[in-house]
C-alpha cells in the first residue's frame, strides 16, 4: 500500500489546538492544587504555633504556682516572630482544690476566630 504523493504527514491544526486545550486545563488544575496545598500548610503552621502559645500559658500557670481567680484574663505572647493574643477563662470545679482554665489563642488580625483552644487544670498551691 502506498501513501498519496504530496500529502504531508503530521498533526492538523485542529488536533494541535485540542491537545493545547487539554494541556491548559491540566496545568490549571495542577497549579490550583498547589495553591490550595500551600494555603493549607500556612494555616496548619498558624494553628500549630497557636497550640504552642496555649500550652505555654498553661505551663506558665502551673510553673509559677499561680492560683488564678475565676473570670477572664487576656494577654499577648510572642511566638515564631509574631504576636498572638490569648484569652483564658478560669472556672471553678467540683473539687475546690482545682480550677479549670480554657485558653483560646487569636491572631492579631482576628478577634472572633480562635486558631487554637486548650483546656487544662491548675491545682491550688500548698501553703
Amino acid at each position: 500500500m502506498r501513501r498519496q504523493a504530496g500529502r504531508a504527514r503530521g498533526f492538523t491544526l485542529l488536533e494541535t489546538l485540542v491537545a493545547l486545550a487539554i494541556l491548559a486545563i491540566a496545568l490549571t488544575a495542577a497549579f490550583r492544587a498547589m495553591g490550595v496545598t500551600a494555603q493549607s500548610a500556612a494555616e496548619l503552621r498558624e494553628r500549630l504555633v497557636g497550640d504552642w502559645v496555649a500550652e505555654n500559658r498553661l505551663a506558665e500557670l502551673r510553673a509559677t504556682g499561680a492560683w488564678p481567680g475565676t473570670g477572664t484574663n487576656e494577654g499577648t505572647a510572642d511566638q515564631a516572630g509574631r504576636t498572638y493574643r490569648w484569652r483564658e477563662e478560669v472556672k471553678t470545679t467540683a473539687n475546690p482544690l482545682f480550677r479549670r482554665v480554657d485558653v483560646s489563642v487569636f491572631t492579631p488580625e482576628s478577634d472572633t476566630h480562635a486558631i487554637a483552644r486548650l483546656t487544662g487544670y491548675v491545682a491550688r498551691p500548698l501553703r
